[in-house]
């Protein structure tokens, strides 16, 4: 068989395995389905937290993970016509897939659309749909994408705009949870809106970079960031719109810390607190760099890293409002890709990445930069030679 009828893929048997390079059959596409060729796909901290065991369930494996993804239909049925905006879709196009879709069906997406992220009965890409299952196509660390709204009804193709370079592209899903958060925020009431707020960003990963220019983009005064290491990250958050950056290495106590976050500020403390770090010690650390009636949005446990000590007191008495943001909804995937449409010439984006083939070593690297924090983002970039 030529190469050309043949995908490439990569798999996992379990938490702490190495990935598995295999090659199925290119499958013809489906009326209603679409096989799309990724062109980059990001490695998420929720990744890194499968791989570790932290996922709170099980998981069918072998899977194939990666869900920051961004793409070209290759092939598109006659029946699949337009994307989940109701846009035009057609061959040639460039698209997203969120991983998380929600069904539309269940009496949460019903009654309560806007808390879809909680749908009953979702459809996920990237880690729930077992690579057993044919055409064995369902995550982005891949060749291809397989697409089939008859098997998976609740699957979304997002298009997107012919401007936006597909590296961009792959930040829509995490820009999306980033959005969710601070939708979480502005829903308490105006008094509480991002504009004018000071934000703290806990975590210098990629969402904490998103978030700080979330942050920027819905017009906090002053934004503070709070991880490490130097290089590459709280270097970017500089450059990505962060006013002040407190490194977790030259400030290790953190008193100091809290300290230093507060004299940023301005001394009472910070409007608002976006907890990213996947650190569960970082929640009550966070707390205290809030002003009392701040708002503190933990977005960083989307798996289940374990619990941490806290005084329920300090909640109680900085009379602090306590959100957790949860993924996104269709919608917030809409609005995430058009508020990173509007700013993507505002920002150097190709510093964000750090590019790894599609093989068992360039996977292997991929999530050793991303667990070693040497990559602000590692992405895995099929077109990329080398390896198997």
């Amino acid at each position: 068989m030529t190469a050309a009828s043949h995908v490439r893929v990569v798999t996992f048997d379990g938490p702490g395995t190495p990935p598995v390079l295999r090659r199925v059959p290119r499958p013809s596409v489906p009326p209603r389905g679409a096989l799309i060729r990724i062109e980059a796909c990001g490695v998420c901290g929720t990744d890194l937290h499968i791989l570790q065991g932290h996922w709170p369930g099980e998981l069918p494996w072998p899977i194939t993970l990666g869900h920051e993804l961004a793409g070209v239909v290759e092939e598109i049925g006659p029946q699949l016509r337009t994307d989940a905006t109701g846009a035009p879709l057609r061959e040639g196009d460039h698209v997203m897939l969120p991983p998380l879709n929600a069904c539309g069906v269940c009496e949460v997406c019903v009654d309560t659309p806007e808390r879809a992220n909680k749908c009953l009965n979702p459809t996920y890409y990237g880690r729930k749909i077992p690579f057993d299952r044919p055409p064995h196509l369902w995550g982005g660390w891949a060749d291809m994408l397989f697409v089939d709204l008859d098997a998976f009804p609740a699957t979304k193709l997002f298009r997107l705009p012919d401007d936006m370079p597909l590296m961009v592209g792959t930040l829509v899903e995490p820009y999306s949870s980033v959005t969710r958060a601070f939708n979480r925020v502005d829903a308490l009431g105006v008094g509480l809106r991002t504009a004018g707020a000071s934000v703290v960003i806990q975590g210098a990963g990629p969402i904490g970079l998103l978030a700080t220019v979330a942050a920027r983009q819905r017009g906090a005064a002053t934004v503070v960031m709070v991880g490490d290491p130097e290089t590459p990250r709280l270097d970017l958050a500089r450059a990505f719109g962060a006013d002040a950056t407190v490194s977790l290495t030259a400030t290790p106590d953190a008193a100091d810390r809290i300290a230093a976050v507060r004299e940023a500020v301005g001394g009472a403390g910070a409007d608002i607190v976006i907890g990213c770090s996947g650190n569960p010690a970082a929640g009550p650390e966070g707390v205290e760099m809030l002003r009392d009636g701040g708002t503190f949005v933990e977005m960083g446990q989307f798996t289940d890293a374990g619990s941490f000590d806290t005084s329920w007191h300090r909640i109680c008495t900085k009379e602090i409002q306590l959100l957790g943001s949860w993924a996104f909804t269709p919608d917030e995937v809409a609005q995430a890709l058009r508020d990173l449409h509007a700013i993507q010439s505002d920002h150097d984006w190709p510093r964000l990445h750090t590019r790894f083939p599609l093989s068992t070593d360039g996977v292997t690297a991929a999530i050793a930069a991303a667990t070693q924090m040497t990559a602000l983002k590692a992405t895995v970039v099929p077109a990329i030679a080398g390896g198997d």
